[in-house]
């Protein structure tokens, strides 16, 4: 069953900056054509549910970036405290453990699996000790946040078609730092 996403939620627009201030140009500037906004660490430290809590009164919608990485009860606290806050995505980067207590405080929020973050890159898998390809290893990561229950995962736009060709439209795939070639920032698998 695909997706039946509205337009003007396909793309998700990350608030890369550090500032309340810079997040409401942002959205103010975008408003007639983005209804989707990420809040990611960097902007989430420096305003705070405020910022969140703002975008959403504007009837768009948050996808609360902030990789949850802690022992499974202190992800699952998390996780329901954001239920509780109007959150429509938020990103877990560790086990199925993890993965499995975010899903279970999860109702309403959508919880996506951090794949492989993508600033790195197969040299940085094989200094990790991985001994599979990134590919690979993004594909197992995906299949098992599936049959746990998360409704989607973080991946590169490299590793989404064949996501799509392995897994079907079970789930979302979000791909983060789209960007122009020149501006690429630390990404080095977009």
């Amino acid at each position: 069953m695909a997706k039946d996403i509205p337009v003007d939620e396909r793309i998700i627009f990350a608030l890369d900056v550090s500032t309340a201030a810079e997040a409401k140009h942002w959205v103010q500037t975008l408003d007639s054509h983005i209804r989707f906004y990420k809040v990611g660490l960097q902007l989430f430290l420096g305003a705070g549910f405020d910022i969140v809590e703002w975008i959403l009164k504007r009837d768009s919608k948050v996808f609360l970036d902030l990789k949850f990485f802690d022992v499974p009860a202190t992800v699952k606290l998390a996780v329901a405290a954001l239920a509780d806050r109007g959150v429509s995505f938020t990103t877990v980067h560790g086990n199925d453990a993890m993965l499995r207590a975010a899903v279970e405080a999860a109702r309403g929020v959508k919880v996506l699996a951090v794949t492989a973050l993508t600033s790195r890159d197969q040299g940085d898998m094989d200094d990790l000790g991985f001994s599979c390809s990134v590919e690979d290893l993004v594909l197992s990561r995906a299949r098992r946040a599936l049959a746990i229950g998360c409704q989607g995962v973080i991946s590169s736009g490299l590793e989404a078609p064949r996501l799509r060709e392995e897994l079907g439209d079970r789930f979302l795939v979000v791909t983060p730092g789209i960007r122009p070639v020149k501006n690429v920032d630390d990404q080095k698998r977009t």
